[in-house]
Parts: structure tokens; C-alpha cells; sequence
């Protein structure tokens, strides 16, 4: 092993509202946190998802290899239409795409991201 992973950083332009998103979506906890940079996670010891300042964010146009996505996130769920219905409602945007056991949505700041039936 070379090192240990500390966190997935996440370009936008809303630091704020971003983890404000992920954490109603994750359930974590802010563990770090100033103007420029938000993490959040389960604790402050653990593997982060963060959301760094960008002052132009060109946002990514799933499935548009000219605009890539560049990651995503998948999110274990029991039951996809009531995720569904709390991620449009904490402000996420449905692709209208997908399967019978995932669902492609973008978060406030256009990254995707996919809500997978466990």
C-alpha cells in the first residue's frame, strides 16, 4: 500500500450548499470546513467527500463525451422511488435515465450521480 485514501474533492461553486446536499443524501457530519472548502464524513478520522470553490465550473453533460462526467457516485438505496422523491426535493435533478435498479440524477451543481436499488 502506498497510502491511505482521505477524500473525494468535488469541484462547484457553492461549497456549501453541495455538502449541505450530500450530507441529507449520505448522512454524514461536516468534519472540515472554511470558506474555500467543505469535507464531510462519518467522522473526522475517517475517508472524506469534500467540495472545493471553483469559480467557473463547466458542468458535466451525462452521457456527453465532450462534456464527461469524470466520476460519479453511486448511493445504495432500499427503495428507489422513495429516494428519488428526497433527492428532487434536497435539489437534485433527475436524467430520466437508468434501468429497473438504478437511476441517473445530477446534483445542485450538475455532477451525476446514481441512486442503486440494494
Amino acid at each position: 500500500m502506498i497510502g491511505k485514501w482521505q477524500a473525494l474533492v468535488i469541484d462547484c461553486e457553492d461549497p456549501d450548499r453541495l455538502a449541505e446536499f450530500y450530507q441529507e443524501l449520505l448522512g454524514m457530519i461536516r468534519v472540515q470546513e472554511d470558506e474555500e472548502f467543505i469535507s464531510i464524513g462519518d467522522a473526522a478520522d475517517r475517508p472524506a467527500v469534500a467540495f472545493q470553490r471553483v469559480d467557473r465550473l463547466v458542468r458535466p453533460q451525462w452521457p456527453d463525451a465532450d462534456h464527461p462526467q469524470q466520476m460519479h457516485v453511486d448511493v445504495l438505496v432500499e427503495d428507489l422511488d422513495a429516494a428519488e422523491a428526497e433527492v428532487l426535493r434536497l435539489g437534485a435533478t433527475s436524467l430520466d435515465a437508468g434501468t429497473e435498479t438504478f437511476r441517473v440524477y445530477t446534483d445542485p451543481s450538475g455532477h451525476p450521480f446514481c441512486l442503486v436499488l440494494s
